[in-house]
């Protein structure tokens, strides 16, 4: 069995979570300031080397005013 983070739904959530912090009109150092946390952060969530959790999700659908079930 292939694990979720592979698979193209959850590429798909990660594409939209990207052209999101794009359109918003956000760089990834910006989004990790709001976060509290370092660009490699958000950069490797963009990246698919680590995994979102749903918390974090919510965080960021607020930083790009979104709604979550824009992403999913």
């Amino acid at each position: 069995m292939n694990k979720s983070i592979y698979s193209n739904e959850y590429k798909g959530i990660i594409e939209r979570l990207k052209a999101a912090r794009i359109e918003a009109g956000f760089s990834q150092q910006d989004v990790a300031k709001e976060l509290g946390k370092p660009q490699s952060y958000v950069s490797k969530i963009e990246s698919g080397e680590r995994r979102l959790d749903v918390a974090e999700m919510k965080k960021l659908a607020v930083i790009y005013k979104k709604e979550i079930s824009f992403f999913i």
